[in-house]
């Protein structure tokens, strides 16, 4: 209970659902690259193959769900955001995709033999119910597999924006919801608890790291307002003045990372699975 202590739970999903409707094309554009990078691996430590009934929640522009279909497996994509869900039925139709809250899925128990979801858990206000009904959905002995976000010092593409906008002062602006901690369950055992806490058994949690290259600092910039819901609204809350000096900081926190005409920047996530009991 204390993660939702001060947190209007309704107000942020409504937040973040409705933010989602404008962040499509900001997302698949720059952040797309980077969390793609994890869709064979949460396949894998699902065991997503030929014949698998597979369930990907907050699909977004449906990345995972088409992979799952390429391994000839039957899928269906669910996202709260409409924009994303017509984002992903016209890159993909050959998949089915629906509008559907991870928190209350509009599906029978056991329908599916595996349940993944690539980066929604930050985004999620009840991750709890989340994960108990991606447990309610799954037939026995079916696999659950989730990713989220490592923490700021690892995951640098966003250490840096944070490091910047506290350099500078800047607080939340009025009208952003206060929603739950996005870095919760980069702790292993934060992480390992949601899952074994919904009845999921042979739970593990790994890291991976990567580096990711970023073109010109002025790519970042626009993917942090254009492709974010929660640090969009950190920067464009902000007075112009205050504006320029997030950019400032962090373009000079970006250049850490500069290498042969661009950035090359770490990446660092958590992915857990875990299993329903028979």
């Amino acid at each position: 209970m204390s993660h939702e202590l001060s947190i209007d739970l309704h107000a942020f999903d409504e937040f973040e659902a409705s933010a989602w409707e404008e962040r499509v094309e900001g997302y698949s554009g720059f952040f797309g690259a980077i969390t793609g990078r994890l869709v064979e691996p949460l396949l894998d430590v699902a065991q997503v193959g030929p014949g698998t009934r597979v369930l990907d929640v907050a699909t977004g522009p449906g990345y995972v769900a088409a992979e799952a279909a390429r391994r000839r497996a039957t899928v269906c994509g669910v996202d709260v955001a409409e924009a994303m869900v017509a984002r992903a039925n016209a890159e993909h139709p050959e998949v089915e995709f629906m509008r559907a809250d991870a928190q209350s899925l509009p599906f029978e128990r056991g329908a599916f033999d595996a349940v993944v979801g690539n980066f929604g858990l930050p985004h999620f206000a009840r991750p709890e119910l989340a994960v108990a009904e991606g447990a309610r959905v799954l037939a026995p002995d079916g696999r659950l597999a989730l990713t989220t976000w490592d923490v700021p010092a690892e995951m640098r593409m966003f250490g840096v924006f944070l490091e910047a906008v506290g350099e500078v002062g800047a607080g939340p602006p009025d009208g952003l919801p206060p929603g739950p901690d996005v870095f919760r369950f980069s702790d292993d055992d934060e992480f390992r608890r949601l899952l074994e806490g919904e009845g999921l058994v042979d739970v593990e949690v790994r890291r991976i790291a990567f580096t990711h290259p970023v073109r010109a600092f002025d790519d970042l910039w626009r993917a942090l307002q254009r492709g974010t819901v929660r640090m969009a609204s950190l920067v464009l809350g902000q007075s112009e003045e205050t504006r320029e000096d997030i950019r400032a900081a962090l373009e000079r926190r970006l250049g850490t990372y500069g290498i042969d005409g661009h950035f090359d920047v770490p990446v660092s996530v958590k992915l857990a699975a875990g299993r329903k009991p028979r």
